[in-house]
């Protein structure tokens, strides 16, 4: 009788589930097709000193993810630390101040602050078990982790399908590891599927771009979400750190280059790697097929280690971010190279020739 109990109980969880999943990717791909409709009134990015596009695209999709992803995680929420409403909120604080610098630019301190005070609210929360002023500092760290999250998944947010696709892959991996933990990945598997309308929409050549909207709260929740799998022994340190690679190595090892060099860090750039990638004649299409293959690898092996002794786990994490900085180097060396011979064939060009 308790067997059957149980199992009636299983099923209905995962019925339950499976609606909720199925909510989040009809209502995103209802909203992706208005904001299709309506693309003439949605700011539109315009091509400045970090574009890899020629012409103005239309901003705004992330809409549709979040959409997608609110219904189904109210109805179905992970066990987080904290009251779920307050994860809730702290995201669509990041979302609305994301939103309103997508349609008028708002000043960066502006920006961090609310990311901060989100990101400290969540962060005050996973550390309730400490005190005094181990958890304040505790607090402020993982404040700064999830905050740098946010950003980082904003600065890769530049080739198309690029966020969409570690977004998919990333929370796909969030539920699988949830779920081998034996909690609920529900929320997490929403997520990800609330992202595939807008990613066939952000497929190159791109029709409708993420925005900040998008952008900035899936990092925030990519990095809070992380931590809290940590807190709540879901998963070692190393597993979200794996997962999300591909972007976390570009975009800290790119912000690193730069404050060495001395180079002023808030401003626009293309010194990415993903953005090098693209110039070097992969575009759009090659970028996304080494980045997600990237992505489908580390997330693999770190669920293949989820299972396996923490260590292997720390191997994994050390021999993927090994080959990362090798396939990094390669693209620094022939974008060096091409700069070269760039301006090499400029200095020795035939009057009146022009680049083409």
């Amino acid at each position: 009788m308790a067997a059957r109990r149980a199992g009636r109980v299983a099923a209905g969880r995962l019925l339950t589930g499976a609606a909720a999943v199925a909510v989040a990717f009809a209502v995103a791909a209802l909203v992706v097709a208005a904001l299709s409709r309506l693309r003439a009134r949605l700011p539109a990015d315009t091509p400045n000193a970090r574009s890899l596009h020629a012409g103005a695209v239309p901003r705004g999709g992330g809409l549709a993810i979040l959409a997608g992803f609110v219904p189904a995680a109210l109805f179905t929420p992970p066990d987080v630390p904290g009251p779920w409403t307050v994860w809730i909120a702290c995201t669509g604080a990041v979302a609305l101040v994301s939103f309103v610098d997508d349609v008028r630019s708002l000043p960066a301190a502006v920006r961090l602050l609310v990311q901060l005070a989100s990101a400290g609210a969540l962060a005050w929360w996973m550390t309730i078990e400490q005190s005094g002023i181990e958890r304040i500092a505790a607090t402020g760290a993982l404040a700064l982790v999830i905050a740098w999250g946010a950003n980082l998944f904003n600065f890769m947010d530049g080739s198309d399908g690029l966020a969409g696709s570690m977004a998919v892959v990333g929370f796909a991996a969030y539920a699988i590891g949830a779920v081998s933990a034996g909690e609920s990945g529900t929320a997490f598997a929403a997520l990800a599927v609330a992202t595939l309308p807008f990613l066939f929409a952000n497929r190159p050549p791109a029709s409708l771009f993420m925005g900040d909207v998008g952008a900035v709260p899936l990092g925030f929740l990519a990095a809070a979400f992380g931590i809290a799998g940590v807190v709540q022994a879901w998963w070692p340190a190393w597993f979200p750190a794996l997962v999300f690679l591909p972007f976390l190595g570009d975009a800290t090892l790119t912000l690193a280059r730069r404050l060495v060099h001395g180079e002023r860090v808030w401003q626009a750039h293309r010194t990415h790697y993903y953005q090098r990638l693209n110039a070097l004649g992969a575009g759009h299409r090659g970028t996304l097929i080494a980045y997600g293959g990237a992505m489908l690898a580390c997330a693999t092996v770190a669920l293949a280690c989820l299972g396996a002794a923490s260590h292997v786990g720390w191997i994994g994490l050390g021999l993927c971010a090994v080959l990362q900085l090798t396939a990094f180097t390669a693209i620094e060396y022939h974008s060096r190279r091409t700069t070269r011979s760039a301006a090499a064939g400029e200095s020795g060009g035939r009057p009146g020739e022009r680049e083409r």
